[in-house]
């Protein structure tokens, strides 16, 4: 029988109602008593009111005499009025006013005689430059209301206040509680089939940035017996426990199960993706979230039920996240049944701003490292058409993205470099860079749609590269093409080439597995091209049609043992140690159309690819030659 979830319930309804639940069963911050001096940061439980008057006492604000002031009453320039010694006491500031003393004269006001009198040639008002009692603060004021963040400012306003011990609502204590036989502790030297366990680290960091504490327990293998007595444990210590894993419909998903016994389940399936297989679980007025493994959804679900939990113990408002309008550079599916959070980088191009979705995969992390914003598919919707105004959840500000070089186009880790450097020369520019291939690239600049597009596209009449597709897709010119390097295209193989690979033509040998390049990439064309030429037949190639959107992935896949072999550039399989058979030396070029050409990132870009530091990285790289990059090899 195929495995149901409980409920898919809507986003919204579930944590309206879990969070109406967990207060209903006595959810609610705790407080504890700290130093004021420690208290930065921190959020006040109640209003914070003042023991004492700030100032306490009359306290002169200059440095000067302080006087009677009737005494000065008449002086002016031509009749200054004279103070004998008795008249007058000398203060500093904060020093209190003497008895019988109501105003002070500052001392670059007052000329003093060898005798000991001083003259005065200005009358003083009364209490002039005296601080008053409680000029600053009153005993028994409100110096911050209830669930205030308390700022440096406030300390010292407490402190002058006489408040040396302030209420505060003690950090949420969340226990992260990792599960599965086959996760382990962060290691660079996994087996295959470990699964490393990051989860908890960055669940741990988000929670510290939310304003939350967090535990991580030891990593529980699935065992319905170990994961209740750890759970059990957690729930005890902490005030609420987030089970990471097991929420899914594997063999050996217990979390609901442990769950339900330990406490309750709200609701198991939550209408979103990813992050389907939530578990709102709880035990009395502690939450137990379940998380499902895969990253992506487990921040999914951190943010959109975790978040409202520790906003809610903090006594804070939800604050609704900062959307802009972009259009979107391609189209984007979803399923009907699911509220669908896509990653996107973005910036602005022209007056524009883009969205380009990142690889959607549950289990891509660094896609989210990556994305600049969020774009969110209500329930219901198919998705969206290229070209569409899209409303976007940023997680960059707006300034920056309008500060970033977009950059579609074919994939070469150079790029990484540039952007790099780029952000080093100018610390307010960006760089932002995704992977479609050099087709890709051109239609999404016939599209106005990127500031730059890597192309590398061989004309197979003459042999030449990208002027001859330049010409056939701006046949009314526009662009520029700005050489960059020649790179050594050739067959990434594993240490060694056990399998003795010495040509194009022993990729069709029994038993060999390729991995190639998507449809439209230059390096795709490339080896169709070769292919062609000396009449392969591409159906004998096993695993032709298999498809990687960057050289690195094409490596990875072969360092892996998963392929035999991959076209590729060098740069990428010495970056992997891999063996390289040469093919041919490409020209690699950066393609960028005059509504660009003359804004200011791109002339940095410019400036970096005519740098020494250029030459220098791409040096270090390997596989590339370099004649004159930053120069424009043809106008169209």
């Amino acid at each position: 029988m195929a495995f149901h979830y409980l409920t898919n319930i809507a986003l919204d309804k579930a944590r309206e109602e879990y969070i109406a639940l967990l207060q209903e069963n006595g959810f609610a911050p705790k407080t504890e008593v700290i130093p004021v001096q420690h208290s930065c940061g921190r959020i006040t439980a109640k209003a914070v009111y003042a023991a004492i008057c700030a100032p306490h006492y009359p306290a002169s604000a200059m440095d000067g005499i302080a006087i009677t002031a009737s005494q000065s009453f008449g002086a002016g320039e031509t009749s200054p009025v004279t103070l004998e010694e008795g008249d007058f006491t000398i203060v500093d500031t904060g020093d209190p006013i003497p008895e019988g003393r109501d105003a002070v004269v500052m001392i670059e006001d007052v000329v003093k005689e060898s005798s000991g009198r001083v003259k005065l040639f200005a009358p003083a008002a009364p209490w002039q430059h005296i601080r008053q009692i409680g000029e600053d603060i009153c005993a028994g004021e409100m110096i911050l209301a209830s669930h205030c963040t308390i700022s440096p400012a406030a300390i010292g306003s407490m402190l002058a206040g006489g408040v040396l011990e302030v209420e505060v609502i003690r950090p949420m204590l969340v226990g992260l509680i990792p599960t599965g036989d086959e996760i382990v502790a962060p290691t660079a030297n996994p087996k295959a089939g470990d699964i490393i366990e990051f989860n908890s680290s960055i669940f741990s960091a988000m929670l510290k940035e939310w304003g939350a504490e967090s535990i991580s327990f030891p990593i529980v293998p699935d065992k319905k017996e170990l994961l209740a007595a750890a759970l059990a444990e957690a729930t005890e210590k902490c005030d609420a426990v987030v089970l990471n894993a097991g929420s899914s419909a594997g063999r050996e998903d217990f979390s609901a199960s442990v769950i339900a016994q330990q406490g309750g389940v709200l609701y198991h399936g939550i209408a979103i993706r990813p992050g389907k297989p939530a578990i709102l679980g709880y035990c009395g007025e502690k939450p137990i979230l379940g998380v499902p493994g895969y990253p992506v959804s487990g921040i999914i679900v951190m943010e959109q039920l975790m978040k409202p939990l520790v906003d809610a113990w903090n006594c804070r408002t939800r604050q609704a996240p900062d959307y802009a309008e972009a259009i979107l550079s391609r189209p984007v599916l979803s399923g009907l049944k699911y509220k669908e959070f896509v990653r996107v980088r973005m910036g602005r191009v022209g007056d524009k701003l883009m969205a380009t979705p990142l690889n959607r995969g549950s289990g891509v992390v660094s896609s989210f490292m990556k994305a600049d914003g969020i774009l969110e598919i209500p329930q219901g919707l198919e998705g969206y058409e290229a070209g569409s105004k899209v409303s976007v959840r940023l997680l960059r500000p707006l300034t920056e993205l309008e500060n970033t070089l977009v950059a579609i186009g074919s994939h070469d880790p150079l790029l990484d470099e540039l952007a790099d450097m780029l952000h080093l020369a100018d610390g307010s520019t960006w760089m932002s860079s995704s992977h479609v291939g050099s087709m890709g690239g051109i239609m999404a600049m016939r599209r106005g749609e990127t500031h730059i597009a890597g192309v590398h596209l061989l004309d197979e009449a003459d042999g030449s590269y990208n002027t001859a597709f330049i010409r056939r897709y701006f046949p009314k010119g526009g662009v520029r093409l700005v050489e960059c390097v020649g790179r050594s295209q050739g067959l990434m193989l594993p240490k060694g080439n056990p399998l003795g690979i010495s040509s194009i033509g022993d990729l069709t040998r029994e038993g060999l597995r390729y991995v190639n390049r998507q449809k439209g990439s230059g390096t795709r064309i490339l080896i169709d091209y070769l292919c062609k030429k000396q009449g392969i037949d591409t159906s004998k190639i096993y695993g032709y049609e298999r498809e990687e959107f960057t050289h690195t992935s094409v490596a990875a896949q072969i360092v892996s043992g998963t392929a035999d072999a991959g076209m590729g550039i060098y740069s990428a399989a010495k970056l992997y140690d891999l063996d390289f058979l040469p093919i041919c030396m490409e020209q690699y070029d950066l393609l960028i159309p005059d509504y660009a050409w003359d804004t200011p990132m791109v002339r940095r870009l410019i400036e970096v690819l005519q740098s020494e530091e250029f030459k220098k990285r791409i040096s270090a790289l390997g596989g590339y030659e370099l004649h004159n990059p930053g120069k424009v090899r043809e106008r169209f």
